[in-house]
């Protein structure tokens, strides 16, 4: 064991810092009820609005945030990133007015960003004097995001990116090679600055650094902000930390969580590593990606509706888009935590203000057979499907054959992928030759009667002549 975790000390309760302990975990009812989440991945890297690891890019000679830099800010031997964190004022941060729009979009648990690869803490840090309490909009952005999500009624998160930062931002230690800075060294190698850019001069490829000092560094922060704001979910932009520090920390936020709901743990930790030991102890996470068939354990998608941070030239992905995506996780036992990109004053554009009022529309209509469900027998039909793995979200061209179905008590609810013309289902999952009887039918968001006939192939349904919503309609089948 590490000297520094022999000596700190982690809450007590049903957990032990080791695998075969962690390994008794089980997600929360309330999270697998949950479904959908909504993230904050805002910071100082949403100042220029141009885009994901600006931080770290605009430090690499040719790339187009470092042109970016140099020609908008000054070149990044003169203006480094200690002067943009100072630019973020988030003076138009409404929380509860964001809040709102993200509850009536149906997300259950609201997750903020603490801290990014830039090594800039959004909350009131113990350990970094590079906050945005000290610098910056001068706010606890973390402590204000919780407060709003509490008083929406929604389970709060955080994720930390702060594992590869060590690695991540060897760049900033470097110089042009080429024009008139050749050879000038960046503002990252100014000792002045080291608790910003880290000692990491010479560190080597690697997401997360083999260098204990900053194991060490990492545990006291992160610590510090679960002590402060006693997350339901931890998020870690990687795999399980560095193995016996990783499991100290999940060990302690799951014990922190039962010591304040009756010594029982609600608390979530996701995390990216795909082996089997890696997700036995909380929830894995896709980034960017889905998997094609239902799974027996509850797991999760993050992506974005553009970029990560802001971007004024990306575009976003349209409501249909999220939507089927969304059905799709929910049928595979999966959550989604979906990214609105604000923009440095904390304001959200028409486009994604858009996309939250489709989601309201489409949940206040469906939400039935999403929320407090779980996978059927089968998770779908028809002949398209969705590319497992991260980074592989293209948009799929469903088909009104293409069902996806989720299951509460006997309801059986069946949402047709692509909203038939016709105003027509046939589901053939519900086929009486496979030995169910349908009781009664119905389609949410219809207070009508709904013509329908079981036979021997299929469930033959009318839908209504109007159009209950404008995506992804949902049949629900009650069986005797």
């Amino acid at each position: 064991m590490s000297d520094f975790l022999s000596k700190c000390k982690i809450e007590k309760g049903p957990f032990e810092p080791t695998w075969e302990s962690l390994r008794k975990y089980q997600a929360p009812e309330w999270y697998r009820d949950a479904k959908l989440g909504i993230w904050a991945h805002w910071g100082p890297q949403s100042v220029p609005m141009f885009g994901d690891w600006y931080a770290r890019h605009m430090y690499i000679e040719g790339e187009r945030q470092y042109r970016h830099h140099w020609r908008v800010y000054g070149h990044p031997s003169k203006h480094g990133w200690k002067d943009v964190v100072k630019l973020w004022k988030a003076e138009k941060f409404d929380p509860d007015g964001l809040m709102k729009l993200y509850a009536a979009a149906g997300a259950k648990y609201f997750v903020a960003q603490a801290v990014h690869h830039d090594n800039f803490d959004n909350w009131d840090s113990a350990h970094n004097r590079w906050n945005a309490t000290k610098v910056g909009p001068m706010k606890d952005i973390v402590g204000l995001w919780r407060a709003a999500a509490l008083r929406e009624g929604l389970r709060f998160g955080v994720t930390e990116h702060l594992g590869a930062s060590f690695s991540w931002w060897r760049g900033n230690k470097g110089a042009d090679k080429t024009g008139p800075y050749a050879g000038v060294p960046y503002d990252g190698n100014d000792p002045a600055f080291r608790d910003l850019y880290h000692d990491n001069k010479g560190e080597k490829e690697a997401w997360l650094t083999d260098n204990p000092a900053w194991h060490e560094h990492w545990f006291n922060r992160i610590k510090d902000l679960l002590d402060k704001y006693h997350p339901d979910l931890l998020y870690s932009d990687s795999d399980l930390p560095w193995d016996k520090v990783g499991l100290s920390m999940v060990a302690h936020l799951y014990n922190s969580s039962a010591k304040l709901h009756g010594g029982v743990n609600e608390a979530v930790y996701t995390q990216k590593g795909r082996n089997p030991e890696m997700f036995s102890i909380g929830v894995l996470d896709i980034e960017r990606g889905q998997e094609n068939e239902a799974k027996p354990y509850v797991w999760q998608t993050d992506t974005s509706v553009g970029d990560w941070f802001h971007d004024v030239g990306y575009a976003y992905k349209t409501p249909s888009h999220v939507i089927e995506m969304f059905v799709d996780m929910v049928s595979k036992n999966g959550c989604l935590l979906l990214n609105f990109s604000q923009d440095p004053s904390g304001s959200l554009d028409e486009e994604q203000l858009h996309l939250l009022k489709i989601m309201a529309g489409w949940i206040k209509v469906n939400g039935e057979g999403i929320y407090g469900t779980r996978p059927w027998t089968v998770a779908g039909e028809g002949p398209q499907s969705v590319e497992a793995g991260s980074f592989k979200e293209k948009q799929v061209a469903w088909t009104t054959a293409d069902f996806r179905f989720t299951a509460k008590g006997k309801a059986v609810y069946a949402f047709q992928m692509r909203y038939p013309d016709s105003r027509e289902a046939f589901i053939r999952s519900l086929a009486a030759a496979k030995g169910m009887k349908v009781g009664a039918v119905s389609v949410l968001g219809h207070a009508g009667k709904v013509v329908w006939r079981q036979l021997e192939d299929g469930l033959l349904v009318q839908l209504p002549e109007k159009k209950v919503c404008e995506l992804v309609p949902c049949i629900k089948a009650e069986l005797e």
